[in-house]
């Protein structure tokens, strides 16, 4: 049997896509994506998934939840995302972000790529 479909997920980026005052509070922000996508999974993806969050700054002290695990990046949360993605070998690897950079960074590794729409709802 092959392991899950590995989901990494920009949190600062997807939460950052919608303005919707996540600034006052980012880690109520972050908090709130984390719990939709536990009660909510990968919408349009049928496979079973592994979802890793993935947050920095003012973020971090978010913990990890039945469903989704939260990784605290120590420095940068692209350099932490393209890490996962590299650890993860041949492993099937989606990450969400509308990074540029990141995307280009992680489709090199031989990652998919999505927006934040995947996982906003």
């Amino acid at each position: 049997m092959s392991a899950p479909l590995l989901v990494i997920v920009d949190a600062a980026n997807v939460v950052g896509s919608v303005p919707d005052g996540w600034w006052r509070d980012r880690r109520g922000a972050a908090e709130r994506l984390r719990d939709r996508l536990a009660a909510d999974g990968l919408p349009g993806r049928a496979e079973p998934t592994e979802i890793v969050l993935v947050v920095e700054g003012a973020a971090r002290g978010v913990d990890s939840v039945p469903g989704v695990r939260v990784e605290a990046a120590p420095g940068s949360g692209d350099d932490h995302m393209v890490e996962l993605v590299a650890a993860a070998g041949e492993r099937p690897c989606l990450v969400v972000t509308a990074d540029r950079e990141l995307r280009r960074r992680v489709t090199d590794l031989g990652a998919e790529v999505a927006g934040p729409r995947t996982v906003r709802g």
